[in-house]
């Protein structure tokens, strides 16, 4: 559904709140977190939900339902002991006193108003809202078998109360069960506001002070000790540290740390103590970017769900009327008053569409949640829905299969040096250099833990490299131009390699000592080791591969091959790459695109599913339904999956709700009457509660399932 759209329409006026819990009001259409209803239009009159509060408030009501179960059990009881129903079928009853026929009434009418008046008030807020839903059908139950059970003492024929009192109190036990169900379930959601510590220790003019969040300011330094929390965005300005981020990307393993790198608000500071420049506060943070995030695909409506809305309405529709037909057809046929008013009471029950209701936005909450524990967003539920069917999933190349960084991939030596001198004398020259091909040449040279010489005469030639002295002897290092200027010719020995380097798109650059030519190191955009395990994992899922780049044919077709991509499409401009997307989908592919979310945009929206790779802190790409938070196509695969068995419980749970309708509406209207086959209103009640709750621990199953 088009959130925007529809709320686009929607009475400025009008605030959403929850039928059985109106302390819930949003201005948004949308279900209840408590308990799955739906969130019904009722005049503003108060400001909109507060969350904090709203948490409390959780807490509350599910102990209030608690509490009124007790009350009720307690009160039912020597109902049930009075009822005719026990003397049959134990033959024994508890001894009379003046008044004992009285008791059932009495004890009855408290149970109806105080633990039946939630059901009541929740019947109301619906009809006022235009949306009868199951408050209204058990509303309508519960005050038909009262009423006529208050007329039935004073006219002495058969009342309802222990049905009544029976039907309230396990009522009221499945909704507390259910309620905990929903509320486990949103747990792990609601531990992201949680991240954040209450105060930061802040440096001001040389002194140390704790402040409260609210009082950080962009610039402020922090520090942040061994063990404490990030309370911001930043960057880090002076020690290092391990940082463990798996709260907000999913990876279990801390991150090394050191000045200049950014850290993100929520994660856990390791062994060392940090101080943090604070670059981005509250509502700008990652972390807030992710609630956000978080909250919308909440809001959001899968297809599936929207299918479940349709499908409780009309089931309230058909309940409503077919308790009347029932009703009337009972009365018809010569049947007592209070056999027809129990079989209406029953069919109310057994068609609430609660577990009808709960059965899908239940599971979707649960994915959601799993999503984000796995390092990924959902923005829209609809795209997390779409994922289970797709076949082709197409990658840009730079930044998402690659590193989108120069590294040193082969080093070559010749005239009986070795490569370890070629590397370090070229990184000698280039560790004065800020280019992107210099530093990978430095930071290979660091990594197999050579030590740089210093440079003397340090000289620029233009167009060609670079040249100093070392050790009284003139170094150059430069590309293919550098060699044809002073006339020196590549050795056959490594002339193949190095024709075989440039035929995949890599850059070559030669060392070289007093004009002699020791060797040469061929750099490209590293390809990600994540990206190897990727592709073989969507293939062990029969799912293809393609890439698409603005690199020439060389460049895509030696990744492609490294990396064993069945299809790539090179030399293709921004503008151009949603034509490819569209290019697949014409073959009747169901095509993923996995960019950067920049110029990707128009390929990302144009998919099938559009993922945006490395959101780093530009949380809220726009054109993409899912937001992967590391750099790890690897998550892909996870998306995949999680979507397969997201399906597949929802499909249970509906198979299961719907279902059990099917089979217990005709049941409790009396169609195997004459076998002896009835279902009261109590027995439908538990039925219903029972329906409720199964759905709940299927969709909480999902928790436990590994991606």
């Amino acid at each position: 559904m088009d959130n925007h759209n529809h709320n686009s329409h929607k009475d400025p006026k009008t605030v959403y709140t929850c039928p059985m819990h109106p302390e819930v009001k949003q201005d948004n259409p949308g279900r209840c977190p408590e308990c799955g209803m739906n969130l019904v239009p009722m005049k503003k009159n108060s400001s909109p939900m507060i969350h904090k509060g709203h948490e409390k408030h959780q807490g509350h009501s599910t102990t209030m339902f608690l509490r009124k179960f007790w009350v009720s059990l307690i009160l039912t009881i020597p109902v049930l002991l009075y009822a005719d129903v026990v003397k049959k079928i134990f033959q024994w009853s508890l001894p009379d006193f003046p008044g004992s026929k009285y008791l059932p009434l009495l004890l009855g009418s408290i149970v109806f108003f105080y633990g039946g008046w939630v059901f009541l008030k929740g019947a109301l807020r619906e009809i006022q809202g235009r949306l009868p839903g199951m408050m209204t059908l058990i509303a309508i139950a519960i005050s038909a078998a009262y009423f006529w059970s208050v007329y039935a003492v004073f006219v002495n024929k058969e009342a309802l109360f222990w049905e009544l009192t029976t039907l309230i109190t396990i009522m009221l036990l499945g909704h507390w069960l259910e309620m905990r169900a929903v509320s486990g379930a949103q747990g792990a959601l609601k531990e992201l506001s949680k991240l954040l510590p209450d105060t930061a220790e802040v440096i001001r003019n040389g002194t140390n002070k704790i402040v409260s969040l609210s009082e950080l300011k962009e610039n402020d330094i922090v520090l942040v000790k061994p063990g404490g929390k990030i309370p911001a965005d930043g960057k880090i300005v002076e020690g290092e540290s391990d940082v463990n981020e798996s709260m907000v990307t999913g990876e279990s393993k801390p991150v090394p740390k050191k000045i200049t790198d950014s850290i993100i608000a929520g994660t856990i500071n390791g062994d060392g103590a940090l101080k943090i420049n604070i670059s981005k506060i509250g509502e700008k943070t990652f972390l807030a970017g992710i609630m956000r995030l978080v909250a919308e695909a909440q809001t959001s409506k899968s297809k599936l769900q929207i299918l479940s809305d349709k499908a409780a309405f009309y089931l309230t529709i058909i309940a409503i009327i077919g308790g009347i037909v029932t009703l009337i057809a009972w009365l018809l046929a010569g049947a007592e008053v209070s056999f027809a008013v129990a079989r209406l009471v029953a069919v109310l029950v057994i068609a609430c569409p609660h577990a009808l209701g709960l059965a899908v936005p239940l599971v979707a909450s649960i994915s959601t949640t799993k999503a984000a524990q796995n390092g990924f967003l959902v923005k829209q539920r609809t795209s997390l829905e779409a994922a289970r069917t797709i076949n082709t999933v197409l990658f840009d190349k730079t930044g998402t299969l690659t590193k989108g960084e120069f590294g040193v991939v082969n080093v070559w030596n010749t005239n009986g040096q070795t490569q370890d001198e070629t590397l370090q004398l070229a990184a000698s020259l280039d560790v004065l250099s800020e280019h992107p091909i210099a530093k990978a040449v430095v930071d290979k040279a660091k990594e197999k833990g050579l030590s740089l010489k210093e440079p003397k005469k340090f000289e620029a030639l233009k167009g060609r490299g670079v040249k100093a002295i070392i050790d009284d002897k003139e170094i150059m290092v430069g590309g293919p131009i550098l060699l044809e200027s002073i006339g020196v010719a590549v050795p056959a020995e490594i002339s193949s390699q190095i024709q075989d380097a440039g035929r995949k798109g890599q850059t070559v650059i030669f060392t070289l000592k007093d004009k002699i030519l020791l060797g040469a190191i061929a750099l490209a955009d590293i390809i990600r080791e994540e990206s190897r395990e990727a592709i073989r994992a969507l293939k062990e899922i029969n799912v293809k591969s393609a890439m698409i780049t603005g690199d020439s044919e060389d460049v895509a077709k030696w990744v492609s091959q490294e990396l064993g991509i069945d299809e790539y499409f090179a030399r293709v401009l921004p503008d151009k790459k949603s034509e490819k997307v569209k290019e697949l989908q014409k073959r009747g592919l169901k095509v993923a695109m996995v960019g950067d979310g920049i110029n990707d945009a128009p390929a990302l929206t144009q998919a099938d599913l559009g993922i945006a790779i490395g959101a780093g802190t530009n949380v809220a790409i726009e054109s993409a339904g899912i937001i992967l938070v590391r750099n790890d196509p690897r998550d892909i695969v996870k998306i995949i999956k999680l979507s397969k068995l997201t399906y597949v419980k929802m499909i249970q749970n509906l198979f299961w709700a719907t279902g059990y309708n099917v089979i217990a509406l005709p049941l409790a209207a009396g169609a195997l009457a004459f076998r002896g086959i009835l279902l009261d209103p109590a027995i439908g009640a538990a039925l219903m509660s029972v329906s409720t709750i199964i759905v709940s621990i299927n969709a909480v199953l999902l928790r436990g399932r590994k991606l």
